[in-house]
């Protein structure tokens, strides 16, 4: 099963560059959108392989936990991690503009780190669900047990982000002062 995982996050990030390539390197753009659309393919194949792995007997361990981790982040974030590398191989292959870079203080980077915690959110609900609906797939307790206990860590997690990402709403980063050239 890990080794599912494994293909999959290098399937991922084969497609992205592939359709990248195609896209900017090559006069390919339909098929470079194509080969970036099938992305959600490969988080379905994990699935698959996690459920038929299940079914089969297996006891759900670290490693479905996992799978399902990397499904609810892949659904989540993968819209915007496409988008980062799109910025960066537009601008390095094809004469974009350069990326920009995200605030480091003030109300513009508390906004942006409580945007990034909606999103963990949203993979943890994603994550969770699968997580609880293999729990309700399988109905043993004694075999899906490590699956709670991924939701549980999970959620722990998530609420730790949660503090952090929300203690810049309260207390905001102020801005570094630029150095005095003349004080050395």
């Amino acid at each position: 099963m890990f080794a599912a995982i494994v293909a999959c996050e290098l399937a991922f990030w084969v497609f992205v560059l592939a359709g990248l390539a195609c896209r900017y390197l090559l006069p390919l753009k339909k098929t470079g959108a194509v080969l970036l659309i099938c992305t959600p393919a490969i988080d379905a194949a994990l699935l698959a392989a996690a459920a038929i792995d299940l079914r089969h007997g297996a006891e759900a361990g670290a490693v479905h936990g996992l799978s399902a981790i990397y499904i609810g982040v892949s659904i989540a974030y993968g819209h915007s991690m496409i988008r980062w590398a799109d910025v960066r191989f537009a601008h390095r292959f094809a004469g974009g503009p350069a990326p920009v870079k995200p605030p480091k203080a003030g109300e513009e980077h508390a906004r942006r780190e409580r945007s990034l915690w909606y999103r963990h959110g949203l993979a943890w609900a994603i994550g969770s669900a699968i997580l609880l609906g293999m729990v309700a797939l399988i109905g043993d307790e004694e075999r899906t047990r490590a699956l709670v206990e991924t939701v549980k860590l999970w959620s722990f997690v998530l609420g730790i982000d949660f503090l952090i990402s929300f203690s810049y709403t309260l207390f905001p980063r102020k801005p570094k002062r630029p150095r005095d050239s003349s004080s050395r």
